[in-house]
């Protein structure tokens, strides 16, 4: 796949990532699968303990609280829903990622 590629957007795995890396590298699969799952629980591991994670020209991690609401629910239209408060990761994408995303993604209308 072309990086600027106009085609139907795909979904794509971490197998796939692993493949990719692993034919532009030269190293093996089993390798390239090791880093990347290394990576992930880092990262996972750093916003667990309330880091951000930043990784320049990427993007930025970061753990934020949401308040506690209420909501609705759609089946007893009368009924109040607590939803509590929780952690959520938030991603800031860095200027050169919004630099290549802006434009390359076909119109989704």
């Amino acid at each position: 796949m072309t990086e600027n590629s106009q085609l139907t957007p795909k979904t794509v795995t971490k197998r796939d990532l692993v493949i990719e890396i692993a034919n532009r590298t030269g190293l093996t699969q089993q390798k390239v699968f090791e880093v990347l799952q290394l990576t992930m629980d880092d990262i996972t591991r750093h916003l667990a303990h309330g880091n951000q994670v930043v990784m320049r020209n990427f993007g930025t991690f970061q753990v934020r609280r949401t308040k506690k609401k209420i909501g609705r629910n759609p089946n007893e239209p009368g009924t109040d829903v607590v939803i509590p408060p929780r952690s959520v990761v938030k991603f800031k994408p860095g200027k050169e990622m919004r630099d290549r995303v802006d434009g390359a993604q076909p119109t989704l209308d």
